[in-house]
């Protein structure tokens, strides 16, 4: 009888260690310490403080959900798309390019848009030192040229469909170009005379202010580009829908408290954030169209 009895357990010890392994198999539940929700962030600023934000975003996140959000800064500003279309990041907090480029690559959907200054759009432009004697795009020929990064919206693709139009070729027209990776980097580069002219959003100046007092006078805007809509945060296409409108109601409360706002400042200088959706870049999309360019082709 003991024998039967310790068989009968055996057995059941052993249903149960298969059905619990079968169980574990699977992946975690998204938003679980096992699998957190990755938000990725571009750096087109300061790089730590923009992780220091970003960090601080998640945990306000974590706090008012309950679900596990965990934050990084990409590489480049591509990195970021990519990692979305590759399931490795959920949440991307993408500049306009890379946003329109992710949807059309892989689903990703707009939820938010930033707001500066009262605006969901802003601007981009084009800046040199004030004794540099450039007092007009066609001064820029055969000068050197700072760019933030070939996937930047305001620091790369929309100054040169500006430039194009005033007749001067982007890519042949300067004596030499430099990508410098950031907005920040690039009015550094103006300020300091390593390049005569460069590319960012409009006012990054003040992004350096801190550090250089003087920029606003020593460094000033040549040519303001025409409007483009601000960066999103987007999701990911499989992401589930109840758990996109519980962060980005989560987004919005925290926007609207103290601690938010500052968070948000230090990230990208954002004032507050706004909902949208993939149609508020439709302008954009026409844009690029209209000056014949091939989305596509700007990501090689």
């Amino acid at each position: 009888m003991n024998a039967r009895r310790l068989i009968l357990l055996f057995g059941m010890v052993a249903v149960l260690a298969f059905a619990l392994a079968a169980c574990g198999g699977g992946e975690p539940d998204l938003g679980t310490a096992e699998n957190p929700i990755v938000m990725s962030f571009v750096p087109s600023g300061d790089t730590q403080d923009i992780i220091a934000s970003g960090d601080t975003l998640a945990q306000m996140l974590t706090e008012r959900t309950g679900l596990t959000v965990t934050s990084n800064v990409g590489t480049d500003f591509s990195s970021v798309r990519e990692a979305m279309c590759a399931g490795q990041a959920q949440i991307g907090w993408l500049n306009t390019f890379n946003y329109v480029l992710a949807n059309e690559q892989c689903g990703v959907d707009a939820a938010l848009a930033t707001s500066r200054f009262g605006a969901t759009t802003y601007a981009g432009q084009i800046i040199v030192r004030a004794d540099s004697g450039i007092t007009s795009l066609e001064d820029l020929r055969g000068k050197v040229m700072c760019w933030v990064d070939p996937a930047s919206t305001s620091g790369y693709i929309i100054p040169r469909i500006m430039l194009a139009a005033e007749g001067i070729d982007p890519d042949t027209d300067f004596s030499q170009t430099i990508e410098a990776g950031s907005h920040n980097n690039v009015v550094t580069q103006v300020y300091n005379g390593d390049c005569d002219a460069g590319a960012t959003f409009s006012d990054a100046r003040t992004g350096i202010e801190e550090e250089f007092p003087d920029v606003l006078e020593q460094v000033v805007v040549l040519a303001t580009t025409s409007d483009i809509p601000n960066d999103s945060v987007s999701f990911v296409s499989d992401f589930p829908e109840e758990m996109r409108t519980e962060i980005v109601a989560a987004l919005l409360d925290i926007a609207g408290s103290p601690e938010g706002q500052e968070a948000l400042n230090t990230l990208y200088n954002i004032e507050s954030l706004v909902e949208s959706n993939d149609a508020f870049y439709d302008q954009f999309r026409a844009d690029l169209s209209l000056a014949g360019i091939n989305i596509e082709d700007l990501a090689q």
